[in-house]
């Protein structure tokens, strides 16, 4: 949809309660705040969901094959996702916007109840297979949701609300990991599918809502009156240099912060031998290192999810409107670049610690929604078709490199610092990618905000 098909209201006369309110965190105008609360209840009940699934996931894995064979199923879903990418590409050449989430969300809702059934009589190798459903759902389901929620806001829309909807992702991944804890043992693995598949079916109700109620504004293009269409993701890619562009982004994203956890880990370690007291037999030692393992990771998880929150809460909206999409594109490869070379040149764990909670910190909040807000500019068929190849298999694939890079190096026989070294390349490259996605941008947004110190507060 177009500007000019999707008036905004500016009056501050026009707005309710709800805007006034919401108006707290980002610029919300009139008539705006309902569409965005919804929106960010139905991500953060994808995000609970999502968490709930990934709880089960692990005891049916691991139960079902062990460590080695949850590292093969990582490798599966890279490659199953190549067919899932295709069979989505025909998905929407055929069907209309609403028809496409339905058919999808509904889809992964019944496959919850047939895993459900499926375990209740004792199919073999279940966990292996779900372990590799459940990599096309959890990217599958969350990029559908952004593709929603680029459609239905102009370019102006996306960079003031997808601060708020931002705001869903970061409480239902806190929510989600929390509530699992609690119900995993009462409730059990596979109860908790058939939770996963009510929660589905009340954000598709959601999401309906929200698309009637955004068609019935006066003026508004009728964005679902026709299929989708558009070419397979990994087609548009090869052929819009800005898609491409994007893809290397989010492969080198994962790449340097996959790479980035089995430094910390490595680090985790060392502490926790260092932290041991002498003359301890094997069994003590590794009772030892689980315990300072558990505490660090509660209280690292801790802080990256209540900084990630405040950033989302307060300072998003206002980096957008200051100094735009662009310029929030930098702030994760710098902070990253900072922590590799901290890893790299002065391995102090507390710093080392804190350069990871702030890396992480950063990429759950600010930069996700810089990454949403950068397919506002692209055509209905990017935001489906080139978004689920990018946000599946170019993730997948991240994954992927940086497995293999620590598979070689252990090989060679690295040292951490090594590692750190090779992010630090890594970083270097995703800044020049960065630089280039700002051309290429800066050409199809032509009202992305200047940095002024004229500039309204939010």
């Amino acid at each position: 949809m177009t500007e000019s098909e999707k008036p905004t209201a500016t009056n501050d006369e026009d707005k309710g309660v709800l805007d006034k309110l919401l108006s707290i965190f980002a610029e919300v105008r009139g008539g705006e705040g309902l569409t965005a609360i919804v929106m960010t209840l139905t991500v953060m009940l994808l995000l609970v969901g999502y968490y709930l699934l990934k709880t089960v996931r692990e005891p049916l894995i691991i139960a079902g094959g062990g460590a080695e064979v949850k590292s093969y199923a990582t490798a599966g879903q890279a490659v199953l996702l190549v067919g899932f990418v295709q069979l989505y590409a025909v998905m929407t050449r055929r069907l209309k916007r609403m028809t496409l989430i339905t058919v999808s969300w509904s889809f992964f809702a019944a496959n919850l109840v047939l895993f459900f059934l499926l375990a209740k009589i004792g199919v073999p190798y279940l966990g292996v297979v779900f372990f590799l459903w459940l990599g096309c759902f959890s990217l599958a389901v969350i990029a559908q949701f952004w593709s929603f929620a680029n459609d239905i806001y102009t370019q102006e829309q996306g960079k003031r609300l997808f601060a708020i909807v931002g705001v869903g992702s970061s409480v239902g991944a806190v929510g989600g990991s929390a509530l699992a804890e609690q119900l995993i043992k009462p409730v059990g693995p596979y109860p908790m599918m058939l939770i996963v598949a009510v929660i589905l079916g009340v954000c598709l109700a959601m999401v309906w809502f929200v698309n009637a109620r955004e068609d019935a504004k006066p003026k508004q293009a009728k964005a679902d009156a026709k299929p989708i269409g558009g070419k397979a993701g990994f087609a548009m890619m090869l052929d819009d240099r800005y898609l491409l562009l994007i893809g290397a982004l989010i492969l080198l994203l994962n790449w340097v912060n996959t790479t980035g956890e089995y430094i910390l880990d490595k680090r985790i370690i060392e502490a926790a031998n260092a932290s041991m007291a002498p003359g301890l037999d094997e069994a003590a030692k590794n009772e030892a290192l689980k315990v300072f393992v558990g505490e660090f990771r509660g209280n690292f998880f801790t802080w990256v999810n209540a900084i990630g929150a405040i950033v989302q809460l307060f300072l998003v909206s206002r980096i957008f409107k200051y100094l735009g999409v662009r310029v929030a594109l930098f702030s994760l490869p710098i902070i990253a670049l900072a922590a590799y070379s901290i890893m790299a040149f002065v391995p102090i764990f507390s710093l080392v610690r804190a350069a990871k909670i702030a890396e992480n910190s950063c990429d759950y909040s600010l930069y996700n929604t810089a990454k949403q807000a950068l397919w506002l500019p692209t055509s209905r068929e990017a935001k489906y078709n080139a978004k689920a190849a990018i946000d599946t298999f170019i993730v997948r694939a991240g994954d992927l490199l940086s497995g293999g890079v620590v598979l070689l190096g252990t090989t060679l026989g690295l040292a951490v610092k090594h590692f750190a070294l090779i992010n630090i390349g890594l970083v270097l490259l995703w800044l020049f990618v960065v630089v280039l996605i700002n051309r290429e941008h800066k050409n199809r947004s032509k009202d992305e905000p200047e940095a002024t110190p004229s500039a309204v507060a939010a």
